[in-house]
This record gives structure tokens, C-alpha cells and sequence, in this order.
């Protein structure tokens, strides 16, 4: 269906649905089905966005929240990709590493952070490590399963062509699995999003999370919701960088086999 779509389509159905979504919103506000003061109008969290804008305060909570989940992101990906690959591999690491892996991996981020507070403070520190525990064991689980998922007759053909081990790995399993793995990168990239939110609400002193429960206690709920927009953009906007990475040629043929 989508491909028999031309560009304006596939550009303007998003802005319809987003206008549309905007009127319903309206209407409740007309309608005051809520009260004034706990659902406010599209004006006046428009307004909000320019008072926030103009004294500063959105683009330093932005910035700090990114940041945070930016390296923290980073670092599992790119501890918890070769962790994968090497478990993919080795059947007795895997068979020894594998149940802790899944044990951690189902453990809430958000359970880790009286601990993270306790060990690294109140700050980006204590952030980072839970968006890096938000992704590190979803990647791992993700790469070893893309890794044994390869046909064994890639390897062959890597040995008949006499592959190093450099060469096998940027020539066959990166390529290989890269479909998979961008795939979970993109699904934990916006729980680490979620993760840095929901810590800097409970264990912040700054960032959107935080600027969240400055506004509801400060009872501004236009600012509240001027946070939440720009929390589910900038989560847009995340996915969309990721999907760019399925247009790489090593990775696009991953998409059409």
C-alpha cells in the first residue's frame, strides 16, 4: 500500500493526522469535559512553548537529556554489540552467560534507581547508567540471536575465500546481522528515552524529566504539556535518525533478501 503512494502523500498524512489529532483536542477543550486549570488549550500550551523558549530553560533541559541519553546509549551499543557477537559465537559463554544476561534483562531500569542514586549521586551519572542498563541487555539478547541466525554457508564461503577473523567479522556478521540489530537499536533507543525521563523525574535536578515535575508542582499545565510534546517529538525524531541507517548499502540488502 505505501508503495503506491507518491512523495506528497506519504509527506502530508502525517501533518493531516497531527491537525486532526490537534481538533479533537480543541474539542475536549471546548467542551470542558476536563477542568481548565488540568487540561489546557492548544493556545496557551503554544504560549507555554514561548515563555519556555524565551527564557532559555526548554533548550538547556533538551539538551542536558540528550546528552545523557546519547552516552548512555552509545556505550551500550558499543560494549553490548561485540558482547553479542562473542556469545553468538562461543557456545560455552553463551550457554554459561546467557540466563544472568536474560535475568538483568528483565529486571525494570527503573528498580536500579535508589541504587544508582546511592552509588553515583543525584545527576547525569546516575542517568547515564540507567539508560545504559535500558539498552545494554536488549542488545546483547538481540545480537547473539541475529548472530546464530546466520546461514552456516556464509562461513563457508568466508573459508574458501580465506577470511581473517577482521574479515569475517566486518564482511559477513556485521553485514549479516545489522538488520536485526538496527531493529533493536531502535526499539531500545526509545525506552532509553523513556528511562531518562522517568530518572530525571524521580532522581533530576534538571532535564525535560525533571522540568515534568517542575510544572505539575508549580500547577502549569501548560508547560506540563509543552514538555510531553516535546518529549514525543524529539522520540520521533530518534526513530527516524535510526531508520536512516537501514539506507546504508551493507545493511540495505539485509531488508530485500
Amino acid at each position: 500500500m505505501a508503495a503506491g503512494m507518491n512523495k506528497i502523500q506519504r509527506a502530508s498524512l502525517p501533518w493531516i493526522s497531527a491537525a486532526l489529532l490537534v481538533g479533537i483536542w480543541t474539542l475536549v477543550w471546548r467542551l470542558h469535559i476536563f477542568h481548565q486549570s488540568a487540561f489546557p488549550s492548544p493556545q496557551s500550551v503554544v504560549t507555554g512553548f514561548g515563555e519556555e523558549l524565551k527564557n532559555g530553560r526548554l533548550f538547556d533541559d533538551l539538551i542536558t537529556s540528550l546528552y545523557r541519553v546519547t552516552l548512555g546509549f552509545l556505550l551500550a551499543v558499543c560494549s553490548g554489540i561485540p558482547c553479542g557477537i562473542w556469545l553468538g559465537k562461543t557456545l560455552v559463554a553463551r550457554t554459561a552467560l546467557l540466563p544472568l544476561i536474560n535475568f538483568f534483562r528483565n529486571l525494570s531500569p527503573l528498580a536500579w534507581i535508589p541504587f544508582a542514586i546511592l552509588w553515583f549521586g543525584v545527576g547525569d551519572s546516575a542517568s547515564i547508567f540507567l539508560i545504559f542498563l535500558s539498552a545494554f541487555f536488549p542488545v546483547i539478547v538481540s545480537t547473539i540471536a541475529a548472530v546464530m541466525s546466520i546461514p552456516s554457508v556464509y562461513f563457508r564461503v568466508a573459508d574458501n575465500y580465506c577470511f581473517g577473523a577482521w574479515e569475517e567479522l566486518t564482511q559477513v556478521i556485521l553485514p549479516a546481522i545489522m538488520p536485526e540489530v538496527i531493529t533493536t537499536l531502535r526499539m531500545t533507543a526509545g525506552l532509553c528515552w523513556l528511562v531518562v525521563v522517568a530518572a530525571e523525574m524521580i532522581a533530576g535536578r534538571d532535564g525535560l524529566g525533571f522540568a515534568v515535575m517542575d510544572a505539575r508542582n508549580g500547577l502549569r499545565s501548560d508547560l506540563l504539556a509543552v514538555e510531553m510534546v516535546l518529549i514525543g517529538c524529539i522520540g520521533v525524531v530518534i526513530d527516524r535518525l535510526l531508520m536512516r541507517l537501514t539506507r546504508v548499502p551493507s545493511v540495505r540488502w539485509g531488508y530485500e533478501r
